[in-house]
């Protein structure tokens, strides 16, 4: 096997900024599923799938016919979205992120598919790594050796007018676009100002430390969890968040945290009403807000959904 093939790349990140026009920028949807990069070799017909955290994941997307989507040997970056009614559904991708089992995997392939957007190419065998080439020059190669199969499609952009297709994609329902300079090269594991995220609503990556006990409708399960930021070597604590949850999801993951439950919390000792569960710091979520108060706290959270395809290292006070 080629070493191309055996790698493992950190996906390139993007800031966040407010809606812009400028011809110097490509303007795509903002698909808010599984980052993901992609070595495909076509010649050995073998596949690995990559998420941020640097696990395969390939196994949990039969349907994906990455094999057919490209002419040639090829690292590519995009997302894996579950879409309903034309908009990603973030209940559906957890649930396909969260499968290992066969027998499941092979039924939810078929009951609620994902879809590859594919919208940058790192390596080709024919020029070999290219991540120092501008992204129109990357995107001119990446049309050229692929082809939209039923599955993986190539994520489509304009240039130039990103406030209407910002107001195109809220309008429909949408979380918001991606910018990104022309003359942009990929940057590995770094944030950079030439991509710049424009959301509708502002999330932030969170660390699980801890959870609340709950009561009532939730006895058994947690009433909040504890979240927190890395800042510098240790973590800074930023509130709880107790809505956004669903029924199964109360009762599964409450068994997730106890297995890595630990005495000492990561965060300076805080008090809470009700009695406080540490964690280690291993799971990350995307929580929606208003925003921060003055004391660094999340004002109206509300629990989005599971990154498991982010790590804790990412999820910093500095974002």
């Amino acid at each position: 096997m080629t070493k191309w093939f055996e790698q493992n790349i950190a996906p390139m990140l993007a800031v966040r900024g407010k809606p812009f026009s400028s011809d110097r920028y490509f303007y795509e949807i903002k698909w808010d599923g599984t980052r993901c990069i992609s070595f495909v070799d076509v010649e050995n017909k073998k596949l690995r799938m990559q998420n941020r955290r640097f696990y395969e994941i390939s196994h949990r997307y039969p349907e994906l016919d990455l094999l057919d989507f490209l002419s040639e040997n090829a690292v590519v970056d995009g997302e894996v979205v579950v879409l309903k009614g034309g908009r990603p559904n973030f209940y559906a991708l957890q649930e396909r992120d969260h499968t290992d089992n066969k027998l499941r995997i092979s039924f939810l392939s078929k009951r609620m598919p994902a879809n590859y957007l594919v919208y940058d190419i790192l390596y080709t065998s024919s020029d070999g790594w290219i991540m120092d080439l501008p992204l129109a020059e990357r995107r001119k190669i990446l049309e050229e050796i692929a082809s939209n199969t039923e599955r993986v499609l190539i994520s489509e952009y304009v240039r130039g007018d990103g406030e209407k297709l910002y107001e195109r994609a809220v309008e429909i329902g949408l979380e918001g676009i991606m910018a990104k300079k022309a003359e942009s090269i990929y940057k590995p594991g770094r944030r950079s100002r030439e991509w710049v995220k424009l959301k509708k609503s502002q999330t932030i990556d969170c660390v699980i430390v801890g959870w609340t006990e709950g009561e009532g409708g939730r006895e058994g399960s947690f009433a909040s969890l504890i979240l927190a930021l890395k800042d510098g070597d240790g973590f800074r604590y930023i509130g709880r968040v107790g809505t956004g949850f669903d029924h199964r999801f109360l009762q599964e993951f409450i068994e997730k945290l106890r297995k890595i439950e630990v005495e000492k919390p990561v965060i300076e000792r805080t008090e809470f009403e009700r009695k406080p569960h540490w964690v280690k710091p291993f799971y990350v979520c995307e929580v929606e807000f208003l925003e921060f108060t003055k004391g660094g706290k999340l004002r109206a959270p509300v629990f989005v959904r599971l990154r498991n395809d982010k790590s804790v290292s990412e999820c910093t006070y500095d974002q």
